[in-house]
């Protein structure tokens, strides 16, 4: 009965235009004062932070804050995937006949989570790894490898939390949500970087939307409150790293396989 509840709940508040009303309130001056508050309620490191606490003007400001040079080291590697982000790897594996198989309980066809049936047929059997950022983690997307953008799409969708409530105990939020989906073309495959929002989330953004190329580590976006990135490598052209496991934490820069070449397997 409790969670029929809270799924209810859930459903109600899941609408664009009640995510859209806390973001503009988190954009508002008066959203500044909360900035000490919400830093120590979610143990969030401020020295980290590109600025001192008391020069971010909205809570936004604070939550898509850049960090200091140096905070992060990007794997030299040349074929290597880096984490995008610093977050809570949720689930990971093989991609079989086309499934992202239980994440948290739950299948996923990676036709509905890419929506695109001409797209979906390179990953078919190839490898996942979902990143969950919760409130206190670092929320700028970087590239997870060098190369050529070759596709950006933009899917419309719900605002439901990703966290372990909303994977766990609400139907296939990460493939219902809103989506951006940055194709990234390198010299042994391409990767699909999937940036899901979640509730609160007003917007996901592009840090240049006309960019053509990107270095491995360089910014490539951010969210507007917490989500989840999802990618997906293609099939034969990934090797995970022994330590990348569910309910693992990750920072932006830290290995979590190589690239190959599908015909090198």
């Amino acid at each position: 009965m409790k969670i029929w509840l809270l799924r209810s709940m859930t459903e109600l508040t899941s609408r664009k235009w009640i995510s859209k009303l806390t973001g503009a309130f988190a954009e508002s001056r008066l959203s500044r004062y909360l900035i000490p508050m919400f830093a120590r309620t979610y143990g969030i490191n401020i020295d980290e932070a590109e600025k001192p606490i008391d020069q971010y003007r909205t809570l936004n400001e604070f939550f898509t804050r850049r960090l200091k040079n140096g905070m992060r080291s990007i794997d030299q590697e040349q074929s290597a995937l880096i984490s995008p982000v610093d977050a809570l790897i949720t689930s990971c594996g093989p991609i079989e006949k086309g499934l992202l198989l239980n994440v948290k309980g739950q299948d996923y066809s990676i036709s509905e989570l890419l929506a695109d049936e001409k797209q979906c047929k390179s990953y078919e059997h190839g490898y996942y790894i979902v990143l969950y950022l919760s409130p206190t983690d670092y929320h700028r997307i970087h590239a997870p490898a060098a190369g050529s953008i070759v596709s950006k799409v933009h899917l419309p969708g719900k605002v439901y939390p990703v966290n372990h409530f909303g994977l766990t105990h609400m139907k296939a939020v990460l493939s219902r949500n809103e989506r951006l989906i940055t194709y990234i073309k390198t010299e042994q495959c391409t990767v699909a970087a999937v940036k899901v929002g979640a509730m609160n989330v007003s917007s996901i953004f592009y840090i240049d939307p006309h960019k053509e190329t990107v270095e491995r580590g360089e910014e490539l976006a951010y969210f507007a409150f917490g989500s989840t990135v999802v990618l997906l490598m293609e099939t034969g052209t990934f090797e995970v790293d022994q330590a990348i496991k569910p309910n693992t934490k990750v920072r932006m820069g830290q290995r979590l396989g190589l690239l190959k070449r599908a015909d090198l397997q």
